[in-house]
């Protein structure tokens, strides 16, 4: 019988506590800073990210106007 995972990519329950245990072993009482700086950095990606999207797309859109602009010249 299959049970169901509790997070993304299959990871059990078990594993869970096994990579919390060890996380606790490795930081001790600095775990909560060490998550909280995980989590800006997650942040600080994804605004990252979210730039360089916005930047192509507006490339992209300038294109796009700079060819019905070409377009409506040649006519």
């Amino acid at each position: 019988m299959m049970t169901l995972p509790l997070a993304f990519m299959g990871i059990g329950a078990q594993e869970l506590l096994i990579i919390g245990g060890i996380a606790l072993l490795l930081f001790g009482t600095r775990l909560p800073a060490v998550a909280r700086s995980f989590g800006q950095s997650v942040v600080e990606f994804k605004k990252g990210m979210r730039d360089i999207d916005d930047e192509v797309k507006a490339d992209l859109d300038d294109d796009k106007a700079d060819q019905k602009e070409k377009q409506s010249q040649d006519s």
